[in-house]
């Protein structure tokens, strides 16, 4: 039976409530605290992720705990400014008087990490949820077990638990956590939980931010520099193994330059030889998903790859043409390094497809045209993207990440994590020496008058 999560709840509002965690200074300090025990378990989270995934320690820092950093490097230097009082101008019809808005911490936060990226999907949230002055729980995901196992450890051996706590487990332990009265759930992870942690919290009406996923396109146009654009798609697509929720889902590549581009893409996905030997590949991250994959796969389609080994849960990058929207590997995302190849021959017809699709997390354009990178940025509805490149957009925290739709609810990095913890107060400050009978009964056709002026009518 899974415990009972009351009292942690309780005592972090408690402790929230003390308003120990509202000044700037108190944050800082915790936010170099949790830097610091991150570096001093380097060593310790190379390992524990090499056992869930074989992830080499180059990408565990790249992909991982560099971002996060950086998130803390950026919060501390910024917080104050986050943190302040700002005053916006005050209308015609408040005059004398001065508006302000407060950021103030929404109260205890409930972290729900993802598996996919175990580290970096768990601290960043966490990261700006204390940024923003909040109590944190964080519910890794128990699918990577030996990395849930030392992120319990290095927090709850160094934090009070009234403050920040990290709980292990699986479904009985989230749902559990998903019934108390949160004043902030921030999920990562796939769509039917997401939906289940919407409705959890809509119980209590408690705000959510939801990271999620969908199938995210790739157009390849005709006059992209082709080169770059396969290097930049075998890189982004088959990191991780695929198991990137920003990866390019799939192809939509221009009829005219699909044959040129695909035998440049083969080539380089042989050149980047991708294995656990060569430190830039990973495992599948278990057997259930090594099934799911395997499924997608349509021989007759394979162009590429295809190869697995159950053993050690190696999944070879596998490219597959002439797919169509109504195949199994286009029916889901994949999460996965499988590379579907669609084929259009016009561009508006491509965008209508994607558009008639739930809109998607990401979304990348190749090409040269301004009047081409405008067009589908403009028609098609998507969380982030890039134009010539993939997944990079995400390592700019000036550029808010998160989905729109069922790719998610909300974002965050940088000053939009702060954002995504905060509730914005806004507060309007009236002197009393004046104090005008226009708005108080009897009311008149003057006073209408006067107000219609006030409000800017005629």
């Amino acid at each position: 039976m899974a415990a009972d999560y009351s009292t942690l709840v309780k005592d972090q509002k408690e402790y929230f409530n003390s308003g120990s965690t509202r000044s700037t200074k108190f944050r800082k300090k915790n936010l170099k605290k949790l830097k610091g025990i991150l570096k001093q378990n380097e060593k310790r989270m190379e390992s524990a992720i090499y056992s869930d995934f074989k992830k080499s320690s180059f990408d565990t820092f790249t992909n991982e705990l560099a971002l996060v950093y950086l998130d803390i490097d950026e919060a501390i230097s910024k917080l104050d400014s986050w943190s302040d009082r700002k005053r916006v101008s005050t209308n015609l019809l408040n005059f004398p008087g001065r508006s302000y808005i407060y950021p103030e911490p929404l109260g205890s936060s409930l972290i729900i990490g993802a598996w996919n990226y175990p580290f970096q999907l768990s601290f960043a949230p966490v990261v700006a949820a204390i940024a923003a002055g909040n109590t944190v729980v964080l519910k890794p995901s128990e699918v990577p077990s030996a990395t849930s196992t030392l992120m319990k450890e290095m927090v709850n051996e160094n934090f009070e638990s009234h403050y920040f706590h990290v709980v292990e487990g699986g479904v009985e332990e989230t749902t559990q956590l998903l019934s108390c009265k949160w004043n902030k759930i921030f999920f990562t992870g796939s769509v039917p939980v997401g939906k289940i942690v919407y409705q959890a919290a809509a119980k209590n009406l408690i705000p959510v931010t939801l990271e999620l996923g969908g199938k995210s396109p790739a157009f390849i146009t005709k006059g992209a520099n082709l080169d770059v654009a396969a290097r930049r798609i075998v890189w982004g697509k088959f990191l991780n193994a695929g198991q990137t929720c920003i990866a390019p889902d799939y192809l939509m590549i221009d009829a005219e330059v699909k044959d040129k581009f695909l035998k440049i893409l083969i080539d380089r996905i042989k050149e980047m030889d991708f294995s656990f030997e060569n430190e830039n590949y990973v495992q599948i991250i278990n057997e259930k998903n090594m099934d799911r994959l395997e499924k997608l796969i349509d021989e007759d389609k394979v162009v590429y790859g295809g190869k697995m080994n159950r053993e050690n849960r190696y999944f070879q990058p596998t490219v597959m043409d002439n797919v169509s929207f109504d195949d199994k590997v286009m029916q889901d995302e994949i999460f996965g390094p499988i590379l579907p190849v669609l084929t259009f021959e016009s561009l508006d017809v491509a965008i209508n497809q994607v558009r008639a699709l739930p809109r998607p997390l990401s979304c990348y354009v190749f090409t040269k045209k301004r009047s081409i990178k405008e067009k589908v940025i403009k028609e098609l509805s998507f969380g982030g993207g890039a134009i010539n490149d993939t997944i990079m957009h995400i390592s700019n925290s000036n550029l808010p990440f998160g989905g729109v739709g069922s790719s998610g609810i909300g974002s965050y990095h940088g000053k939009a994590g702060f954002g995504a913890f905060t509730h914005y107060k806004s507060v309007l400050d009236k002197p009393t020496w004046f104090d005008p009978n226009v708005k108080y009964p009897p009311y008149t056709k003057l006073k209408k008058k006067l107000v219609r002026w006030l409000l800017g009518f005629k």
